[in-house]
């Protein structure tokens, strides 16, 4: 029954970032089914089963209430928080539930509408609180954030109060500067979600270079010998660098007696001393902003999710066509262009510029069920998965193995 229940439930998940712009948690939406009974023992066991330790912290927000009191009743698991909305706290029986788990040390996060505070009576129950600014909050925070900067930095005594409470998690922060002030200023755990249009838009007017951070870790790598496959893992870290140097082993320049296809093949083709010089030409005009790192890994993560999903197995060539599909489904963003100018610049396979530009072929299905189940809309994601006869029980299993594994 333990392998059994992941069938019996929707996940959908949102990442929460910290300070240093890395993943630090992720926050998974959970729906039962609505015509069948979850067991919660069985639910944690099979969750926790392929969540190890050394994995993130994992937020459950639980969309029913039935299975929240039943995930109450269970015993703490190591990693594992469980999420609580305020308006079910009215009802006497669960409030009782949640004071009772509290006692047994389960680590649980108050959630509640925009502007609204937990109540003071029932705040030490809970071990973080998630919060989301209204709009009157995020224009107060606004303007602090703007007299901290101009007073020369927080602490001021002219930047006034922030709304932004220190210590808490926050979700829906919806502007850099928002996020900036919220991270840097003022202190929170954590925020869910990330406000990657709006960071993007900044970048309408020049051009997003590659990450420096991952440009010199893949120098280092190369100077430690490191092998091929995990170049080649690292190199798709960064989706804007894996169109470069695809761009780069096509061109006339390095002279490829065959068009380069994959990853793989272009780091066979040019050879360690080419690749090493071709990236310490980049680094000098690499980018150093932090607020893209997030952007890059949830990139990033989509396709391994496909990775996941198609189930590759020992068919290296497939796997690595989805992986590229996957990176290259939101290149658009990047590179200020639609995607189709994008694509067709590479000798791609005809199955990956179907996905990416039509929403067609063998590759679709796998790419809007990962697009799907970033967010926490689980009609949406259940809908998009019966429509493409994907089990929820190897769904589910894909997502949490690869959110595990980051």
């Amino acid at each position: 029954m333990a392998h059994s229940v992941l069938g019996s439930v929707t996940l959908g998940y949102e990442l929460i970032w910290n300070q240093k712009r890395r993943c630090s948690g992720v926050r998974l939406f959970v729906e039962a089914e609505s015509q069948s009974s979850v067991d919660a023992k069985h639910l944690v066991a099979a969750i926790t089963e392929l969540w190890p330790e050394s994995a993130p912290t994992l937020l459950l927000h639980v969309q029913s209430p039935a299975l929240l009191g039943g995930l109450l009743d269970h015993a703490p698991v190591r990693g594992i928080w469980l999420e609580i909305q305020d308006h079910w706290l009215s009802d006497a029986l669960l409030a009782g539930r949640v004071r009772k788990a509290r006692e047994r040390g389960l680590p649980l996060v108050w959630h509640g509408e925009p502007g609204q505070a937990p109540d003071a009576s029932m705040e030490s129950l809970f071990h973080k609180t998630l919060r989301t600014l209204s709009p009157h909050e995020a224009l107060a925070a606004l303007r602090v954030s703007l007299r901290q900067h101009q007073d020369g930095g927080a602490g001021t005594a002219n930047a006034g109060h922030s709304p932004v409470v220190t210590g808490s998690l926050y979700e829906g922060l919806a502007s850099q500067a928002l996020l900036e002030h919220a991270l840097d200023r003022q202190g929170v755990s954590g925020v869910a979600g990330w406000p990657a249009e709006e960071i993007l838009h900044a970048y309408r007017f020049r051009m997003i270079q590659p990450s420096q951070r991952l440009l010199r870790a893949l120098v280092k790598a190369i100077e430690a010998d490191e092998s091929l496959e995990s170049l080649e893992h690292r190199m798709g870290d960064e989706p804007l660098l894996t169109y470069r140097f695809l761009r780069y082993a096509n061109s006339a320049h390095l002279g490829a007696r065959s068009e380069v296809s994959s990853v793989r093949q272009g780091l066979m083709v040019m050879g360690y001393t080419k690749l090493r010089a071709w990236l310490m030409e980049q680094i000098p005009h690499a980018s150093s902003d932090p607020n893209l790192d997030p952007i890059l890994f949830s990139m990033v993560l989509r396709a391994r999710i496909m990775e996941r999903l198609a189930d590759a197995g020992v068919e290296d060539d497939l796997r690595r066509e989805v992986f590229l599909c996957g990176i290259f489904s939101q290149l658009d963003l990047l590179l200020g262009e639609p995607l189709g100018v994008a694509i067709h610049r590479l000798p791609m396979p005809g199955r990956i510029a179907s996905a990416v530009v039509g929403q067609t072929g063998p590759y679709a299905p796998w790419l809007e069920a990962a697009a799907a189940l970033e967010s926490g809309n689980t009609r949406m994601i259940r809908d998009v998965c019966k429509a493409h006869n994907m089990p929820a029980d190897e769904v589910n299993r894909a997502l949490l193995r690869t959110l595990a594994s980051q």
